[in-house]
């Protein structure tokens, strides 16, 4: 059985606008994990106070900022700052992962030297935070509907930086919603990723809803999920259509039976 792990910045509405009383929301629901974007606007503080009281585990957030890699003059500072700011947010939460991404690609530069360039970016990432616990996870996005110029917009392509970077501190999240809407075939995917597979958040297609709302075939994407061998937690990334409780159920009746 999978531990769910709903986003309270998307879900949990109901409780108010404070991070805190989101993650009391959810354990209230029945989780016993949660993750969220980025760290700012939110009261660090109370946060971990909402954590402590009730047991829930922060599985994931989003590293800030969110820097454009490859557009000139491509100055990295920010992010490398932010880097170390997030990390030591992450541990004060006892937040295991920090999410990364590629930006947008540079369509004066081919392909293959930006994605061999975030190899370059990352193993240097890696190297700066080693020690720390922390481990970074590349996420793909679609660039069909959400993400427009995305550069990393493929799973393969994910999985090639994380096999560049070579550290255990680095790894791909799968996105089931970004890869449905690009068209990929998910066991292949899964297969092809193998371990590096080190975060798994859903949604459903079309619309980005929660599971149930859109056509993807859960009780088959969840059974292929299953038999990659991934055992982590399951990010919950969408926006949903009816209250969160309602929005839920469907995927803990679903993940209660795998």
């Amino acid at each position: 059985m999978y531990e769910l792990a709903p986003n309270i910045d998307l879900l949990f509405a109901e409780a108010g606008d404070a991070a805190a009383d989101r993650v009391r929301a959810a354990a209230a629901a029945g989780f016993g994990a949660v993750e969220m974007w980025g760290p700012t606007g939110k009261d660090i503080p109370s946060l971990k106070a909402a954590l402590d009281e009730t047991g829930v585990q922060l599985t994931a957030q989003l590293a800030e900022p969110r820097t454009q890699f490859m557009i000139p003059p491509k100055n990295h500072a920010p992010f490398y700052t932010g880097l170390d700011a997030g990390v030591r947010v992450a541990q004060q939460l006892g937040c295991p992962r920090i999410v990364v991404g590629s930006g947008t690609g540079f369509g004066g530069r081919k392909r293959q030297e930006q994605l061999d360039e975030l190899i370059e970016i990352y193993t240097r990432a890696i190297g700066q935070i080693d020690g720390s616990g922390i481990t970074l996870v590349l996420e793909p996005v679609n660039v069909r509907v959400d993400h427009p110029g995305a550069l990393l917009d493929r799973t393969a392509e994910a999985v090639y930086v994380a096999r560049g970077v070579g550290s255990p501190q680095f790894g791909v999240l799968y996105d089931l919603y970004h890869s449905t809407v690009e068209g990929e075939d998910v066991q292949a995917e899964l297969a092809n990723a193998a371990d590096l597979i080190k975060y798994v958040q859903i949604a459903d297609a079309p619309g980005r809803g929660e599971p149930g709302s859109g056509s993807i075939d859960w009780n088959a994407r969840l059974a292929e999920l299953r038999a990659s061998g991934y055992t982590g937690e399951i990010g919950l990334e969408y926006y949903p259509t009816v209250s969160s409780i309602q929005s839920v159920k469907r995927i803990q009746e679903l993940v209660a039976v795998r």
